[in-house]
């Protein structure tokens, strides 16, 4: 059995590092709000390359929080719009509307899943304020001409950075491109925590001083409330495991990227269509997707052979029944797309073995 992401088998490889880190949270007596949140926090920020990273208690968190802040400093108001990519995970529209913000779905570009500068200019009105790229399955949007656009028309730009930690563009990482970038730490993201985790990065120095207040029931100062704020922290143990983790990054993406090269060359059935994959740092292989119009089939003659695979994402955003009143928005692309993806494995700890039989069994497949 070849399986999606062996957690277990991730974490165990530095297991020993985990269990110190743990042992040194319990033992010091402070497990919120110290040593271990501020060190995790200066870590990452110097290693996306971001000014500032605010620890939050997930990835929804950290975009429902930066869009509030933005609005409480006056740069967004209720009833603003902001562009979203129509083919995205919920939580990047949930985001908005829990600010009472209006979302405008945007079809993605067909090659690379991601919002495309020019859909996102063909989008904009007189009420639009914001971009929200999504760097979908762990690679980076086309931030030059998104941020170009954004200069253009005086929009703010929230990455939301929860599956390409580490992606980049001549030098420049996700989460430093736009005004602010929402983070993942679930288990499953290559920088996964051992429960649920999320941040904020930022180098705007007002913008992260209203989050740290955010997160903390709006208390900049113990007792003194300066806003309505939530309880979103981030809490030393998922702190220092991170910091544990983010040692082993780098390695672990080279070797995802490893496994994608594999496919990538490996790969020859015309019925299964690959990711582009132009330029190696833009690209983390958070997933490994490929599109298939007999998807189910595909599905099922891999689990035939022990090979599991998973769908991310069956049902687009406005064909939930969160969103029936985008349920007649005509969007083809992105429902095609989610009518076709399948992820096929890809981790750390995936051997070349492994992806050799994932690759024959995808080249075996016969399509009617």
């Amino acid at each position: 059995m070849i399986s999606f992401l062996d957690l277990k088998e991730v974490n165990s490889s530095f297991r020993k590092e985990l269990v110190d880190a743990c042992a040194r949270v319990i033992d010091s007596g402070w497990y919120i709000g110290g040593g271990e949140l501020a060190n995790f926090e200066k870590e990452f920020a110097a290693w996306c390359g971001a000014r500032h990273c605010i620890g939050v208690a997930n990835g929804l968190d950290a975009l429902i929080l930066t869009l509030r802040a933005w609005k409480l400093l006056g740069r967004l108001r209720e009833g603003d719009e902001v562009i979203v990519p129509a083919n995205t995970y919920i939580a990047s529209v949930l985001a908005i509307t829990e600010n009472r913000l209006v979302p405008v779905l945007v079809e993605p570009e067909e090659g690379t899943f991601n919002l495309g500068a020019a859909a996102i200019e063909g989008a904009i009105t007189e009420r639009t304020r914001a971009i929200l790229p999504v760097h979908l399955y762990g690679r980076l949007a086309d931030m030059p001409g998104i941020m170009a656009v954004a200069e253009k028309y005086n929009l703010l730009v929230l990455e939301d950075s929860a599956q390409s930690h580490g992606a980049s563009l001549d030098g420049r990482r996700a989460g430093t491109w736009g005004d602010a970038a929402g983070f993942s730490f679930y288990p499953g993201k290559n920088l996964g925590a051992l429960g649920d985790a999320g941040a904020v990065t930022t180098s705007d120095d007002q913008l992260a001083e209203v989050l740290r207040a955010l997160r903390n029931y709006g208390s900049h100062e113990k007792y003194k409330n300066l806003y309505q704020g939530v309880n979103s922290r981030l809490d030393e143990i998922q702190a220092a495991m991170l910091s544990v983790k983010l040692r082993h990054m780098d390695a672990h993406t080279e070797r995802r990227r490893e496994i994608a090269r594999l496919y990538q060359q490996g790969i020859r059935n015309q019925a299964i269509e690959l990711p582009l994959w132009e330029r190696d740092e833009q690209h983390v292989f958070h997933l490994y997707v490929v599109r298939c119009k007999q998807r189910s089939a595909l599905q099922t003659h891999l689990a035939q052979q022990g090979i599991s695979t998973l769908i991310h994402y069956p049902i687009p955003p406005h064909k939930q029944q969160a969103y029936s009143g985008y349920a007649n928005l005509s969007l083809p692309l992105t429902e095609r797309i989610h009518e076709e993806v399948l992820s096929l494995p890809i981790g750390p700890t995936m051997t070349d073995d492994e992806a050799r039989i994932v690759i024959d069994c995808c080249n075996s497949f016969m399509a009617d």
